[in-house]
């Protein structure tokens, strides 16, 4: 779950860009980069392991000349942690071409192949963005003519619908032409565009979240439809087409849940509005399925800091006091895209600390977005009974969770998922709560619905095992375990800083 940034301007965008990447900082954590085109038509690249605020120094900032360029930050759930798959990547034939990449593709193993064996294109490294600028490229690379006009722009991206599946919202950068934006037929990854006046002309900006557009100064125009190329030439001019045949958005219910900010709108859905709605249907199923324990319940407090405004909810509907709990380290990452276990372990602590008297011989409903591995929960719930909870209760906004997600979220392997072939009981006995209730999916999907009647579909797949680009197959999601489990990262992690220090000698 990575976040992306795209800005055709008449002035440097260097300094709008860090900003940008910096309200999408809770979409990857890992790493971070920024290319521009300077007046000599040359990429200007910055990357790093890092957060957005480490990575770029002053002395970056002044090297990435240009009035056009893009950002990215990384939330891995492929590859390795090594900067050599952190974004941008470029390649040089045709023109010079660079993308940034939010998802993940289902037919990696494939796409390799065909690129190394028709398309004669080397990929050195693990990363699905890196085939993917490769495919993309390689279709630019078959139009005869030098001088690429739109409708050949709008070709390659629909060629490269063609080869893909999976989830993609992507951006590119082509030396001597301009930027393209597309995403993927079903539009599970998030894409916007805005733009502004400036001395007379119009400039553009795309983004995962509209928050990125407010910080640089632009206006919401629109999403990005799904299996549409918007195309925005380096002189301002801007062209769209639809480049997928039979495109429809069934955007990744997950993002209104956990990833987007509450201050976002996405796909004409008010994240903050939705995550309202979660809370009134939640807090209407727990008045109902405990009735009996109503009475018994002291206060409602928040797992911060994507339930609060759901947890605030949950205590209107139920009339029960609403409490701060826990405060929150704001300089500890999202504990849930921790690439290991251990990691996400240890963080936990260092993320939260209670306040005793809001815990000290109370019944506590603690609500938190989702319960994923359950790592977090159980150590959360230790934490208010340390702090002196009598009873604890625990709501999660989220079904259960019982499948990996392949398009772009870190839930690799059933098995690592705590609620996967497990009852509520058994998981509440696991986490260590007294009960536990959990979001129903029609109850959650209503509730973004609720915002956007439009939206007939979603990608819910780690509820229901069901996913929607059809592909997906026992063998895939056998070998992706593999892959993607914490011993196979910890072992990847490990084989990258064996690299690094060998390079640096």
């Amino acid at each position: 779950m990575c976040g992306i940034v795209g800005i055709v301007s008449q002035s440097p965008v260097n300094e709008s860009i860090y900003a940008a990447l910096t309200l999408l900082q809770h979409r990857g954590q890992d790493a971070a980069g920024i290319v521009t085109i300077d007046d000599e038509n040359r990429f200007r690249l910055r990357k790093a392991n890092g957060l957005v605020s480490d990575v770029f120094r002053h002395e970056h900032m002044l090297r990435l000349q240009g009035n056009a360029g893009m950002g990215h930050v990384r939330y891995p759930t492929a590859g390795s942690s090594s900067v050599s798959e952190a974004q941008p990547f470029y390649v040089n034939s045709p023109y010079g071409v660079t993308l940034v990449h939010n998802g993940n593709l289902t037919n990696s193993v494939e796409l390799k192949e065909k690129v190394f064996k028709t398309a004669r294109r080397h990929v050195n490294t693990n990363s699905d963005s890196e085939l993917l600028l490769n495919i993309f490229a390689n279709h630019l690379d078959n139009i005869p003519q030098d001088h690429l006009d739109p409708q050949d722009i709008f070709y390659a991206v629909s060629k490269t619908h063609k080869d893909v599946r999976g989830a993609y919202a992507c951006l590119a950068m082509i030396i001597g032409h301009g930027m393209v934006a597309f995403r993927d037929p079903f539009g599970i990854r998030p894409l916007v565009l805005g733009q502004r006046e400036e001395n007379g002309k119009t400039e553009y900006m795309f983004a995962s979240e509209t928050v990125a557009l407010d910080v640089a100064g632009y206006e919401f125009v629109r999403d990005v439809a799904p299996g549409e190329a918007i195309y925005v030439t380096f002189e301002g001019e801007l062209y769209a087409r639809q480049c997928a045949e039979s495109a429809v958005l069934n955007p990744c219910i997950f993002e209104y849940v956990y990833f987007a900010r509450p201050d976002s709108i996405m796909d004409g859905v008010s994240v903050y509005a939705a995550r309202v709605h979660m809370g009134e249907r939640l807090g209407k199923k727990i008045a109902q399925e405990w009735r009996d324990e109503l009475d018994n319940i002291d206060v409602v407090i928040p797992v911060p800091e994507t339930s609060t405004d759901i947890a605030l909810q949950i205590s209107n509907v139920l009339n029960k006091p609403y409490r701060q709990g826990f405060v929150k380290n704001r300089y500890v990452g999202r504990t849930f895209i921790m690439p290991g276990q251990a990691q996400r372990i240890s963080s936990v602590r260092r993320k939260l600390n209670t306040i005793k008297a809001e815990f000290k011989d109370k019944n506590v409903l603690l609500v938190d977005d989702s319960i994923v591995r359950g790592t977090t929960s159980e150590q959360i719930v230790n934490m208010a009974r340390a702090a002196g909870a009598k009873k604890i209760y625990f709501a999660s906004a989220a079904p259960e969770i019982r499948y990996p997600n392949v398009y772009g979220i870190d839930m690799p392997t059933k098995n690592e998922l705590i609620a996967y072939d497990r009852s509520v009981e058994e998981i509440a006995k696991l986490i260590g709560v007294d009960k536990l209730i959990f979001q129903d999916l029609n109850a959650l999907t209503e509730s973004v619905q609720q915002e956007n009647p439009a939206i007939k579909g979603f990608d819910c797949s780690v509820f229901t095992g069901e996913y929607i680009t059809g592909d997906v197959t026992l063998e895939y999601l056998e070998s992706i375990a593999s892959q993607r489990n914490d011993s196979a990262k910890k072992n990847r992690e490990k084989d990258a800083t064996n690299l690094e220090i060998h390079n640096e000698r």
